[in-house]
């Protein structure tokens, strides 16, 4: 078997069937990591060190283990997917078209999934059935600050109700239905805003990645959730207290870096001191990330089809894959 051979999802479950649990297949880092086969590792450590996020120790052989075996699995699952899709158009007498794969990736803020996101967007770009993908974040779909100000939940940008959820699931819905090119909004983290008049033009896609804290969010009554639209959808897990003391480290490394940016929206902490700037990061931790990942981000993660469970080092234990 090699790198391109299907993955038997029935053996896997026999193999490890005493760790089905939740109608997920539990796969310890060496039990995933031998699903790996023999792909290549692609990258090399200066590329990865430019895909690293802020605070990220993410290495060659976390790339190795779980994120070669993964972009296996999701090339095997875009392929099936393209040829159910040929083989119900062939049914129906309906031209071959291409209709773009969809990956939504979910999970809190400073657990790594911007990371996790822009690794997957390298290493499926490199395999030859699908080197067009794109990678959008759901940030470009908050409402403006000016809007968020006006509605009086400033306080809340992150929670679902801060998102501009219509017009999210109208740009995936476009680029699903293979529209030659659809704008999406463009964030600027350093300024904390929609950048006025600035769009991302996504022509066409083989894969588009979706990363986004609430990308799993059920839609409200009668309406089309966005990941209604997806193929395939990963949560990145980890305990709520390791994602906050990641979450205060990183915190400390932009108060040194990027919140020294004049233009930055929150260059007046780069002035506070060390203990002034914790206490100001552990009480937005608690009034706002940990409230959201509890009330909303984390009772998403049984919607995913692929769970990825890390340590407090980052790195990533265990995986849960849904069996059917």
């Amino acid at each position: 078997m090699d790198a391109r051979d299907p993955i038997d999802v029935r053996y896997v479950i026999h193999r490890y069937a005493a760790q089905v649990n939740n109608g997920y297949v539990e796969l310890s880092r060496e039990q995933w990591s031998e699903l790996r086969k023999n792909t290549p590792l692609t990258l090399t450590a200066d590329e990865l060190e430019e895909l690293r996020g802020v605070d990220d120790p993410i290495d060659l052989t976390e790339v190795t283990d779980i994120y070669l075996p993964l972009a296996r699995l999701l090339n095997l699952h875009f392929t099936g997917s393209k040829q159910r899709s040929s083989v119900l158009r062939a049914f129906l007498g309906k031209s071959e078209r291409r209709v773009p794969y969809v990956l939504g990736l979910a999970g809190s803020v400073a657990v790594g999934k911007s990371t996790t996101a822009r690794l997957l967007h390298t290493l499926l770009a490199r395999w030859p059935e699908h080197p067009h993908v794109e990678l959008v974040t759901t940030d470009s779909f908050l409402y403006p600050n000016a809007v968020l100000e006006s509605k009086k939940i400033m306080h809340r940008k992150g929670f679902p109700e801060s998102y501009d959820r219509r017009a999210l699931v109208r740009f995936v819905a476009a680029v699903k239905a293979g529209t030659a090119e659809v704008c999406a909004p463009v964030y600027s983290h350093l300024e904390y805003d929609i950048v006025p008049g600035a769009a991302q033009v996504v022509k066409s896609p083989d894969i588009l990645i979706l990363e986004g804290l609430n990308v799993l969010q059920p839609a409200p009554p009668t309406s089309l959730a966005v990941n209604d639209y997806f193929d395939f959808s990963i949560y990145v897990d980890a305990k709520v207290e390791d994602i906050r003391s990641w979450y205060v480290e990183r915190f400390h490394k932009l108060r040194r870096t990027a919140f020294e940016d004049p233009k930055s929206y929150f260059r007046h902490i780069a002035a506070m001191s060390y203990d002034e700037a914790t206490k100001f990061a552990v009480n937005v931790w608690r009034d706002i990330n940990e409230r959201n990942l509890v009330e909303n981000i984390a009772p998403t993660r049984g919607r995913a089809d692929l769970v990825l469970k890390k340590g407090a080092d980052h790195s990533v234990q265990k995986v849960l894959l849904r069996q059917s």
